[in-house]
């Protein structure tokens, strides 16, 4: 299986979202922002970082970057895709998931390690999890908290799309302690928190986020 890691300029955890694949038993592609060809790639990771320096909103350049127009298409046809941090903003800014990230509550900078909540372990990035699995992996954002309209959230809560659920203290202001979302056929699924610095309990505060690149390799063998 072939997983694609794109990097923009800025982007600061692609070297891990690449190991995080290969931690999984698959092939993993380097993906350069300005091409658009996705080189037959089953599946595609926006890490996270501070693409093109974060200016004008966080992600809102990177929505335009060339290789984003065939993330979108290829999202839009089945391929499952996986935003984290940076990678989660970027996804809202082109419309694959609903919402927007905003600076977090007391506009502080978050780093820690962060306990989850696995809501939905229906996507093609959870099967992994038991339902209602606790999940420790670190945060490191200052734009992570979620927001959107009323109706929105009650679509969210209503379709079972709200994927990770922020567990104790909320970090960042998001609503209702939102930390990761997916969209309507669950295939494509953003975070806020990184799985990829938890694949490994030698180098993270646990192994709980290979889990989610190991139900994608599982997901894609049953297809």
């Amino acid at each position: 299986m072939k997983i694609g890691v794109i990097t923009f300029p800025g982007t600061l955890d692609d070297v891990d979202a690449v190991r995080a694949a290969r931690y999984a038993d698959a092939e993993a592609v380097n993906l350069w922002h300005a091409d658009e060809d996705l080189r037959g790639v089953d599946a595609v990771i926006v890490p996270g970082g501070f693409s093109y320096g974060d200016y004008l909103r966080c992600g809102a350049i990177a929505r335009f970057a060339p290789v984003m127009s065939s993330v979108v298409d290829a999202a839009k046809g089945g391929m499952p895709v996986l935003g984290i941090c940076n990678g989660f903003q970027i996804l809202c800014e082109a419309g694959l998931l609903p919402g927007a990230l905003v600076r977090n509550k007391k506009l502080h900078f978050v780093c820690r390690d962060q306990w989850l909540r696995v809501e939905n372990n229906t996507t093609a990035w959870t099967t992994r999890y038991e339902a209602g699995a606790e999940i420790l992996v670190p945060l490191k954002s200052g734009e992570g908290g979620y927001v959107a309209d009323q109706s929105t959230l009650n679509e969210l809560e209503g379709e079972g799309r709200v994927v990770f659920r922020y567990v104790g203290e909320n970090p960042n202001g998001s609503r209702d302690d939102i930390a990761g979302i997916c969209s309507a056929n669950g295939r494509v699924v953003g975070l806020m928190p990184h799985p990829e610095h938890a694949i490994d309990a030698l180098t993270g505060p646990s192994d709980d986020g290979l889990g989610m690149f190991l139900s994608l390799v599982d997901s894609l063998v049953n297809a």
